[in-house]
């Protein structure tokens, strides 16, 4: 798939800006995932236009991000491939567009998604006391944390007519850490952001119609397991999930 008729086929969506999508900001939120090749985004987002709008920012229809993840010794990502229902995710992100940056915390409990951020000036090499009593606020048992992955990605935002959903499709996802560097092609991950999960939603039914079946699938984890080696970390409740991924990208080849 091409860079222009992707940019096309955001052109067929009506657009709003940052204000007006700050009705649906669901901090607080349940998310559903769903993994699929860049060809089946083109066909979908056509019949996508008549139930969403798209977000703009300044000129772009397709915004990009970068983001910097905190954890300690790794228990974040070890807490999520425990399927433990009570776990963490601490980033910074840079909206590039928007030139704006923030500190971001993201709680995960029983199946909701709790999102907690503050303002900051760009992404720090070093965590620092204010930022760390920051994330301190939110859970107080946390130990020093350290930098251990960069990812960048670009997203469609896309926002429901009825101001009740969010939908985000990331594309051209990279991970980078020390002197590793990582292209995932020809994947979309779609995420689908609810205040309770509906699924009579217009991108819930499409997926259905296209045979199309969640996927619970953490950018961070994947980007973990590429930087640091399959060989250095616990992996093996994902290995269905990265198949599926290889196989995906095997048939959009």
């Amino acid at each position: 798939m091409s860079t222009s008729e992707l940019h096309s086929a955001t052109r067929l969506f009506d657009s709003i800006g940052l204000g007006e999508m700050d009705q649906v900001q669901l901090m607080n939120r349940v998310d559903t995932k769903f993994v699929f090749t860049k060809q089946k985004l083109i066909e979908l987002l056509p019949v996508l236009k008549e139930d969403y709008f798209i977000l703009k920012v300044g000129d772009n229809l397709i915004s990009r991000y970068e983001s910097l993840y905190y954890d300690h010794e790794l228990v974040n990502y070890d807490d999520h491939h425990r399927k433990r229902v009570n776990r963490y995710k601490i980033r910074y992100r840079t909206y590039i567009e928007s030139k704006i940056t923030f500190l971001e915390v993201k709680h995960k409990f029983k199946g909701r998604t709790d999102k907690r951020r503050i303002s900051v000036d760009k992404i720090p090499s070093k965590l620092s006391d204010e930022h760390y009593e920051f994330i301190k606020t939110i859970n107080p048992d946390f130990n020093r944390l350290k930098p251990s992955l960069m990812n960048r990605f670009s997203r469609i935002t896309l926002v429901s007519k009825q101001f009740d959903e969010r939908l985000t499709l990331d594309i051209d996802l990279s991970f980078e850490w020390e002197d590793n560097t990582k292209l995932v092609e020809n994947i979309i991950i779609a995420e689908l952001k609810q205040g309770r999960s509906n699924r009579t939603s217009p991108f819930y039914k499409l997926m259905k119609n296209n045979y199309i079946r969640p996927l619970k699938i953490s950018k961070y984890c994947v980007g973990i397991i590429d930087m640091y080696g399959k060989e250095n970390v616990k992996y093996n409740r994902f290995k269905k999930k990265l198949l599926q991924i290889t196989k995906l990208q095997a048939n959009a080849s």
